[in-house]
């Protein structure tokens, strides 16, 4: 088999190539730019090789944090998939747009695709959705590849790739915007389903529209089951991939998810053969991802669109496979509220990194001020812009987290608070000492203040936002 650097290579070059000859031949307009927004599902913030890890390839991720301004310290402020995606779409966090687990987005809100699109952009959606309604309620024209449930009387019994049972993505199945489902290309996800969603964004990009697009492109990968991409069978040996630096055979305590599904995908205690052969699917999935990534770019550019276009890549959550004895997200340390986040295209510096702390819901309104568009009043996030732009180094003095009623976090440049007000109990860590958040420092009596001024933003923060655990 080719190396995925050997497959992924020649996208990249014609890419590159198509762009600077178009860039040659036509003067830059005026108009507003492009937005290629990719969403992925729970992919760490340590799964590309240019951030850092030596053992996965990922040449187009590669290729995106040299081309534009990476931000290492972005978190999804509610690391589940419906709620964190839910900040993406309406700008605002769980306490104001009302999903903090399930449920339905406040409908006083204006969501994304409802603001770029009255501001005369094409509003298009493709992959997985799992908000209330569908993307064509919920602010896009259209959709091509949209993954969604509805398809359960299709749904039989399942094994990942290590014969474990599905759980995951049962009944979903792609279907169009009035309703029709298409079970012939799978029920679940498939091994090849990362190439479906690229198939998908690359038809709305050859439209060559002549109004600019916002296209929100969602793929499933790398979330469970883990199954194994065609052509990429042995490209992972488990035995050669590292664990995690804070990988635990068990949690030392009940965090309140402990009993969650996706705590039962690995069983007690965890291995270490188990969580590398976990992880050597788990990148070969995020390889396979970041192949059709490099179509997709690939596309921008050979349709003479790659110039006007910002491009956003980011996750809607990590994951732990293993870090702290845990498989699943539901946590608040940084492997799983942390995510990737790259942004590349015009105006953008390039090959830089900035360890402003940001949010998911900042994505929207950082949309905004690029394309000049007036940022709704009913949007919490900040845009990023000041940052990009180099006219900042900040863009928060701390950030918060939650999960449920089980957990509350705040994290400064360098401090991280992590309460569990159901069992009364708080961690805290020096990330610049212990960026793997082994060592929990809340008993240092030396630490007093720092854990006094921590506890004090954190209850002003839960005030602000009415979390009814403030109080706990």
């Amino acid at each position: 088999m080719p190396g995925i650097r050997e497959v992924t290579r020649p996208l990249i070059l014609l890419a590159m190539a198509a762009s600077a000859a178009h860039a040659a031949e036509e003067p830059v307009t005026a108009r507003r730019p492009n937005f290629l927004v990719i969403v992925t599902d729970d992919q760490r913030p340590d799964t590309i090789h240019a951030l850092g890890n030596e053992v996965i390839e990922t040449p187009t991720l590669d290729l995106l944090v040299r081309a534009g301004t990476t931000f290492t310290r972005a978190i999804a402020a509610n690391p589940i998939c419906v709620p964190s995606r839910a900040e993406i779409l309406t700008g605002c966090s769980g306490f104001r747009n009302g999903v903090m687990a399930g449920g339905t987005m406040d409908p006083e809100l204006v969501l994304w695709g409802d603001c770029l699109r009255s501001a005369g952009y094409h509003a298009w959606y493709v992959g997985k959705w799992m908000n209330d309604g569908k993307p064509v309620t919920r602010g896009y024209d259209e959709t091509l590849g949209l993954f969604a449930s509805g398809g359960g009387r299709w749904a039989v019994d399942a094994v990942d790739y290590h014969g474990r049972p599905v759980t995951g993505y049962r009944g979903w199945v792609f279907q169009s915007d009035q309703g029709r489902m298409f079970p012939e290309k799978g029920v679940g996800l498939t091994p090849d389903i990362s190439r479906e969603f690229a198939d998908a964004a690359i038809r709305f990009i050859r439209r060559r529209p002549q109004r600019p697009f916002f296209l929100h492109v969602n793929f499933t990968a790398p979330h469970d089951p883990l199954l194994m991409p065609p052509g990429f069978e042995g490209k992972y040996d488990p035995d050669r991939i590292p664990l995690p630096p804070n990988f635990l055979p068990r949690h030392p305590f009940d965090h309140g998810n402990l009993e969650g599904r996706d705590e039962k995908l690995l069983p007690w205690p965890r291995t270490e053969k188990d969580v590398r052969e976990d992880l050597a699917v788990y990148y070969a999935v995020i390889s396979h991802m970041d192949q059709q990534l490099g179509r997709i770019l690939a596309a921008l550019a050979t349709t003479g669109q790659a110039d006007d276009t910002v491009v956003v890549f980011t996750s809607d959550q990590g994951l732990a496979v293993g870090s702290h004895g845990l498989r699943g997200k539901q946590n608040l340390y940084d492997h799983t509220v942390g995510v990737p986040l790259v942004f590349a295209g015009p105006g953008i510096e390039k090959d830089r990194r900035t360890a402003a702390q940001c949010y998911l819901r900042d994505l929207y309104p950082t949309t905004c001020e690029l394309a000049g568009i007036e940022i709704p009043a009913t949007v919490e996030g900040r845009s990023l812009v000041p940052v990009l732009h180099g006219r900042a180094e900040a863009a928060y003095p701390h950030v918060t987290a939650y999960f449920r009623d089980f957990q509350r976090m705040i994290r400064t440049d360098r401090w991280k608070l992590i309460h569990y007000p159901q069992i009364g109990k708080c961690q805290l860590f020096d990330l610049v000492a212990d960026p793997h958040e082994m060592q929990d420092r809340f008993s240092d009596p030396n630490l007093s203040d720092v854990l006094a001024d921590l506890r004090g933003r954190l209850e002003a923060w839960q005030q602000e936002v009415g979390d009814p655990l403030v109080a706990k």
